[in-house]
């Protein structure tokens, strides 16, 4: 109509949203609303059905996520079992004083055909069965699932922990440890609900015996008061309807608690149940002693020869035909085609990852978790805190071992090239001297790769005694996971790109979408926005508030889209982050300055540059540089942050400068310095004319 046409593709989905709800209220209605008998029959024979159909998937599953919505299934199994009890008590009260056909055709057969019109029978087989579903199954699967629910949550930490160690690794990328998360935290939940639905099965079963109580008792009732029955008669008709509607119901009931066993006592293999069943029985060594011990039995004087022996000869034949199928050889492989050598692929002289960590196989136990190596988990920490630091994902860090290394030596690689390099001794621990240590450690004397420290490669079984004596001991995995830490730092600008600057806007942009509109990539282009922002990294200043850096750029593009230009107009909006860093709110920010003279000759210099290469004499540069650190020396050694204050027309030649010889020392221009800021000038550094003497 209209021009308006369904499709099956269409109508499909809009059924299948309608099922649940729809199923739903049938159940409700099977409590509620009588039905004709030839309806009851209809859903008895559908609850066989789901109840077989929900069976075959439990033994045709490979492991027990392949059914993962079994509990809800089971539960609204036991939902629909339980309305037909209902609606069928309520047949057979009603109408089963008519004959045994009265309360449907299903029922009769289940209680004359299978128990041969005997309700003496019929109760002794429904106790049985009912002790088979509630004593030995559902018991037994509720246990197991218990135990599966418990061990699993205790495992799920693990679990994490490995996953993200192969994701460091390089093991896994990074959507399959996605997937593997999921399908851990999926396995956790799946066990946690087989452990309540069991409960499900085991009340269904109480039910159904109350049920049968109820049947019997207001059966007999009615038929001897409202229908003048002889009690023979009532209990003869009755009781029969009642144990025919309890088997209708139990043998279901027993095949999902025979489905929900098999499911949690499953373990995960590449075979369905019979596949892996087959596999471990399909053997000529099990079947030999059993053919053996059988034909013994068969031969025994007194025994049913006519029965055991062929059971042997059975047995026999199967082993014979298994062990001629276990020395057959093997088919033979088709010879692989010839590699073709001229061909080189691009994974071969191409390496996606950005941090790289090569270790020799003397160290490979650092990072084998079966041995309990602790780098792996060091190297999450110092990723999960430098990225806190940096304000940006730092990447991930693979760690392979190069036979090319050796033995006990790790190389650090940011970007394809080398930062960093040492050794550690991977069954001993590092005796750091810090300033505080006194007396004699034998051992190898090194130096800290990291802070340039005295050290002491010592026995573990020494580290106390070198506690005492004022050494900070540390284990070869904290060594190498200190210096990547401290190489990482110092080349936080290689490891931010386009697709983290992306990022970085990305999330800004939920709490702030005017501004980021303001910013990229109008006027401010992808390209330039990167390069600022690792300008500011290679300053050691960080990322974390990039709202207020990304509005102090908005604002810089309006006079220029140079990226060291941008670089320097934003810094005075920064200089509180920078400073922050230096002092508390309360102490005073300690500097140094360079004399007024020396300023001004630098400031030419640098005017006189056309090309701005901002860059100073080499005999002049060099001992500014012996000058600083000579003055920069008292406040390393007692660990006092300061600052290098100068003109913001030479700040960056003085940046490259002092970069080489105290590159921690941040270097800011007059403006950078708040003016409400309390400033204690620690060392002048003197004129030309000092220096040249």
């Amino acid at each position: 109509m209209n021009g308006l046409t369904l499709s099956p593709s269409s109508v499909l989905p809009a059924l299948r949203s309608f099922a649940l709800p729809g199923a739903i209220l049938l159940l409700v209605a099977l409590m509620v609303v009588p039905i004709p008998a030839f309806m009851l029959d209809m859903f008895f024979v559908m609850n066989i059905m789901i109840s077989l159909a929900v069976l075959m998937v439990a033994l045709n599953a490979q492991k027990p996520l392949d059914f993962s919505a079994f509990p809800t299934v089971l539960l609204f199994a036991t939902l629909f079992r339980l309305g037909l009890n209902v609606a069928s008590t309520r047949v057979v009260l009603v109408h089963g004083h008519e004959g045994e056909a009265a309360a449907g055709h299903v029922i009769e057969a289940f209680g004359t055909f299978l128990i041969g019109g005997d309700y003496v029978v019929g109760i002794f087989v429904f106790a049985i069965l009912i002790i088979i579903n509630m004593i030995v199954v559902t018991k037994g699967a509720g246990r197991v699932s218990e135990v599966s629910a418990r061990f699993t949550l205790d495992a799920l930490p693990g679990k994490q922990m490995a996953i993200d160690a192969d994701l460091n690794a390089g093991l896994i990328t990074p959507d399959e440890a996605r997937a593997r998360r999921v399908e851990v935290a999926t396995e956790a939940d799946f066990y946690g609900a087989m452990d309540g639905s069991s409960k499900f099965v085991k009340g269904d079963a109480i039910a159904g015996l109350l049920i049968l109580a109820i049947n019997i008792i207001g059966g007999l009732i009615l038929g001897v008061v409202s229908h003048k029955m002889a009690v023979g008669d009532a209990a003869q008709t009755y009781i029969l309807l009642a144990i025919g509607d309890a088997l209708v119901a139990q043998l279901p009931s027993l095949m999902l608690s025979i489905a929900a066993a098999a499911i949690v006592t499953r373990v995960a293999s590449k075979l369905d149940l019979a596949g892996q069943i087959g596999s471990q029985f399909g053997s000529h060594k099990t079947w030999t002693p059993v053919a053996v011990i059988l034909a013994l039995l068969g031969v025994l004087p007194g025994m049913p020869h006519f029965v055991i022996l062929p059971a042997a000869a059975v047995a026999g034949f199967a082993a014979w035909k298994l062990r001629q199928i276990a020395n057959r050889p093997p088919p033979a492989e088709p010879a692989p085609e010839p590699a073709d050598l001229s061909k080189i692929g691009w994974e071969e002289v191409t390496d996606n990852m950005q941090v790289m960590l090569d270790i020799g196989y003397g160290l490979v136990p650092l990072v084998d978790e079966r041995r309990g190596g602790p780098l792996m988990g060091r190297i999450t920490g110092v990723r999960r805190q430098l990225s806190k630091e940096l304000g940006f994902v730092v990447p991930q860090v693979r760690v392979r071992d190069d036979i090319n290394l050796a033995p006990f030596t790790y190389r650090i690689m940011v970007g394809g090239v080398v930062v960093g390099e040492d050794a550690v001794s991977p069954d001993e621990v590092l005796a750091l001297d810090t300033g505080q240590a006194s007396g004699y450690l034998s051992g190898k004397k090194v130096k800290d790769p990291t802070f340039g420290l005295d050290a002491v490669w010592i026995h573990s079984g020494d580290a106390d005694a070198a506690t005492g004596m004022g050494y900070l001991v540390v284990d070869p995995g904290t060594v190498v996971a200190t210096h990547l830490n401290q190489a990482l730092i110092q080349n936080a600008a290689d490891l931010l790109g386009p697709d983290e600057v992306q990022s970085l806007l990305e999330g800004l942009k939920e709490r702030a979408a005017q501004l980021v509109a303001a910013l990229s990539p109008n006027p401010v282009p992808l390209t330039v926005l990167t390069q600022v922002l690792r300008g500011l990294l290679a300053e050691n200043i960080s990322l974390k508030e990039f709202r207020r850096i990304a509005a102090a750029i908005a604002n810089a593009a309006q006079r220029t889209l140079d990226p060291e230009e941008i670089l320097e107009l934003i810094r005075p909006d920064l200089g509180p982050l920078i400073i922050q860093k230096l002092c508390g709110v309360r102490e005073p920010l300690r500097v140094m300055t360079l004399e007024g003279q020396l300023e001004a000759l630098l400031g030419q210099a640098v005017r006189s540059d056309p090309a701005k290469r901002h860059t100073i004499e080499p005999e002049l540069g060099r001992r500014i540089a012996e000058a600083l650190q000579r003055a920069a020396g008292p406040l390393v050694a007692e660990a006092k942050p300061f600052a290098l204050v100068v003109q913001p027309t030479i700040r960056i030649a003085i940046r490259k400068l002092v970069k080489t010889v105290l590159p921690d020392t941040p270097v800011m221009s007059f403006f950078e310095v708040p003016e409400d800021k309390a400033v204690e000038v620690v060392a002048v550094i003197g004129a030309p004319e000092a220096l040249a003497a």
